[in-house]
């Protein structure tokens, strides 16, 4: 057999072809055959022309034990065919890694589950090998609620759910609790459909809030709101439950879209508003405890799961405008009026201050019109004073019924805020809560003197006098009647017939007017004037004295004709 000569130019030839294989090893995955193990390297032939060394940590997994053996076949990832030192460089890592990344992105565009382990701890969570690749799994992504202890997890193969894949920057993160929600929400969806409203079931107490109480009912939550533990008032659900208790509730109402389900535990007692009506009927005393109070008022238990409100309006017959904090405290047991029920509404509405007695009705009891009093002056103002009296009650001496020979204004600032005044009751009107007084009324003068002489002389009822206007005020014009001392007050409202009219600055001081007596009680010597009874009594002489409309004259013929008469008299 002749023997072949190898020529220069196929020497080259086999030298190029040679650099053509080495320059497509680097960069990729290629099996080799472990030739020796020297100490913690192995040295592995991939058919270059010099082995590489590849460390033995590389070929156990990260959280797994690998061994391998002279002789074994395994896939590396060739980063260089030759460095300085001659050597093939190796890596197992790498290799592995681009075997899983090809996996890895076919799992995360179908969004399939995936097999990792747990092995490392870093900043702001945890570090999962995917079968070569490493991922991150964030601490808030572990389990659906926080976990104190994560030893448990480590090491052990577990499913995850690929969140974000970047190979370019070789990033993977992962989550474990995406798996964990969404078994949880196939297991609730399952238990959801063995639950009917209405139901009555066993649950655990699984946490406690200011709105209610989370109940576990074997393997899914109720929400038991704080309104429906007890029919009674409950400030805390801690008040009535304690965590890791069982309790008995009923399923209130589902909502299989979002698995939502409400619990009820007041549901299974009888409801105490059923015959509501015949407990508590309305004006009947009864005695309650304070459970709340607000601004608007104190609500005040009857019996358990029955409540009243005493509205501020309601708590004193002369506190006004205090805060029922002032009146009552909470806890405190007071007596109450049902004032209201409504069954519908669940409401019943309660009434403190009618557990005592009117005070201007006691008043009216006590000191009745015309009597006189003692007392001191609480407040002055443009039409009056206001003066204290027993019982906590106020009474007003008007203007007018200050003195007789001074205007009102004048004889006003002959008081001042706490001098103790006699007065005459004028007037008690218990509805409106008005006590009328007089000071001016206790003088000896001529209308007290000679009350029958007066009445004679025309101060009575319906009689018509001559007046002088001695002041005006934005409420009327106070008048002193002729050849007298008596002064009167003539409000806004009968100073004219026609509302136009109605105006106190038509008048001027000194102006003689003529009104009609429309009260005048001899025991007081309270007297009131109208120019409007005068206008209209005219109005209906004139009538009577120039016939009817059949007469074929007008109503302004006849009015003229009265007012001519009269001007003639």
């Amino acid at each position: 057999m002749a023997q072949q000569t190898v020529t220069k130019d196929d020497f080259e030839s086999m030298l190029l072809d040679s650099f053509v294989d080495n320059d497509a090893a680097e960069g990729t995955v290629v099996k080799g055959r472990v030739v020796a193990i020297e100490k913690d390297l192995a040295i592995i032939d991939v058919g270059l022309k010099t082995e590489g060394r590849v460390p033995l940590k590389e070929f156990g997994q990260a959280g797994r034990d690998g061994t391998i053996a002279v002789g074994s076949e395994v896939e590396v990832y060739v980063d260089r065919v030759e460095n300085a030192a001659g050597e093939a460089v190796l890596s197992r890592e790498k290799a592995r890694r681009e075997e899983s990344w090809v996996k890895l992105e076919e799992k995360y565009n179908a969004n399939e589950r995936v097999e990792g382990t747990i092995f490392n701890q870093v900043k702001g969570g945890f570090t999962v090998d995917l079968e070569g690749a490493v991922a991150f799994l964030p601490r808030s992504q572990v389990d659906i609620r926080p976990i104190r202890d994560i030893a448990p997890l480590m090491n052990v193969p577990q499913p995850f759910q690929i969140l974000k894949m970047d190979k370019r920057r070789g990033n993977i993160v992962v989550s474990r609790r995406a798996i964990l929600e969404e078994s949880r929400a196939e297991q609730r969806s399952e238990i959801v459909q063995q639950l009917e409203e209405g139901q009555v079931v066993d649950g655990v107490v699984k946490n406690i809030t200011d709105y209610g109480a989370f109940v576990d009912l074997g393997g899914i939550d109720g929400l038991l709101h704080v309104t429906d533990i007890a029919w009674r008032r409950v400030n805390h659900p801690s008040e009535v439950l304690t965590i890791g208790e069982t309790i008995k509730v009923q399923i209130v109402r589902i909502n299989h879209e979002s698995h939502r389900i409400s619990l009820g535990m007041k549901q299974l007692q009888a409801d105490p508003w059923e015959g509501i009506e015949a407990k508590y009927p309305i004006e009947a005393k009864f005695t309650g405890r304070v459970t709340n109070i607000t601004d608007y008022g104190a609500f005040v238990e009857l019996e358990p799961g029955i409540e009243g409100l005493i509205h501020v309006s309601e708590m004193s017959w002369t506190k006004k405008n205090v805060h029922p904090g002032k009146i009552v405290s909470t806890s405190q047991e007071v007596d109450v009026v049902v004032l209201e029920v409504d069954p519908d509404k669940r409401r019943i509405s309660l009434g403190l201050k009618q557990t005592l007695q009117n005070p201007w009705e006691a008043f009216a009891d006590k000191h009745p019109v015309g009597s006189t009093i003692e007392g001191e002056v609480k407040n002055k103002t443009e039409f009056g004073l206001f003066i204290g009296l027993e019982g906590d009650v106020d009474g007003m001496v008007h203007l007018s019924d200050l003195d007789w020979q001074k205007s009102g204004e004048v004889a006003l600032d002959d008081y001042n805020r706490g001098d103790m005044v006699k007065a005459k009751v004028l007037d008690v009107d218990v509805d409106k809560e008005r006590i009328s007084l007089g000071i001016k009324q206790l003088a000896a003068d001529d209308l007290a003197d000679n009350s029958a002489s007066n009445e004679q002389g025309g101060l009575r009822k319906n009689a018509v006098v001559t007046t002088e206007v001695i002041e005006v005020n934005d409420g009327g014009i106070e008048v002193r009647i002729a050849d007298s001392e008596v002064t009167a007050f003539i409000r806004r409202a009968d100073l004219s017939r026609d509302r136009n009219d109605q105006r106190p600055e038509r008048f001027s001081k000194g102006e003689k007017v003529d009104a009609r007596v429309t009260q005048y009680d001899r025991k007081t010597g309270r007297i009131q004037l109208s120019i409007k009874a005068l206008e209209i009594a005219e109005e209906k002489e004139a009538v009577a004295a120039y016939g009817s409309s059949d007469s074929g004259a007008s109503l302004g013929d006849i009015l003229g004709a009265a007012l001519k008469g009269r001007d003639d008299k």
